[in-house]
């Protein structure tokens, strides 16, 4: 299948489309390819434009950069707008959480890359996809739970499908896992 290519680009993430390939790059290597509100409406605005778009056939999903895929929501940001009182931090976390879940109900293959450091956002952008790829340098975690949060970002959905108690282990723990640990869970 050929379609004609498509490029939606912004500062943090190319989002493009050719040859019946959706493909989306998180371009915030610095900081590990950390999610912001922009980033997540331009990545929520591609993946819906494409469940119609009979040019599309799949959609892939990478990261910039050689520390990893993604080391989950600005912190850094979030924090700043919770102690200043402001709505944007709920605002993130509504968008990003309804962006996971057209992931997770996305019609077309949907492939994620979970190459190095794959925590918190990282974990909801790439979890939830039909086809998970771990790489030799994959580290996979829940960070948020080592300091008594719940894993957000649907990762609690995901965690109970482990075997045994894996998943509830790393509810509680936040351990991160490596490519083999991930592949059990």
């Amino acid at each position: 299948m050929t379609s004609s290519p498509t490029t939606v680009d912004s500062p943090d993430v190319a989002i493009s489309a050719a040859n019946g390939l959706g493909h989306i790059r998180l371009t915030r290597p610095q900081k590990i390819n950390a999610l912001s509100t922009d980033m997540v409406l331009a990545i929520s605005a591609a993946i819906t434009a494409w469940e119609q778009d009979p040019q599309v056939a799949a959609v892939w999903l990478d990261g910039e950069g050689d520390r990893g895929l993604c080391a989950g929501g600005d912190i850094a940001s979030l924090h700043a707008g919770i102690t200043a009182g402001s709505a944007l931090p709920a605002r993130f976390w509504a968008r990003e959480y309804a962006m996971n879940g057209r992931i997770g109900a996305h019609p077309k293959p949907f492939v994620a890359v979970m190459d190095g450091i794959t925590f918190g956002g990282g974990i909801g952008l790439s979890g939830h996809a039909g086809v998970r790829i771990v790489t030799d340098t994959s580290q996979l975690a829940m960070p948020e739970t080592a300091i008594g949060f719940f894993p957000d970002v649907g990762g609690l959905y995901l965690l109970s499908r482990a075997p045994g108690e894996l998943g509830t282990h790393c509810a509680l723990t936040g351990a991160r896992l490596g490519p083999s640990d991930a592949i059990t869970a």
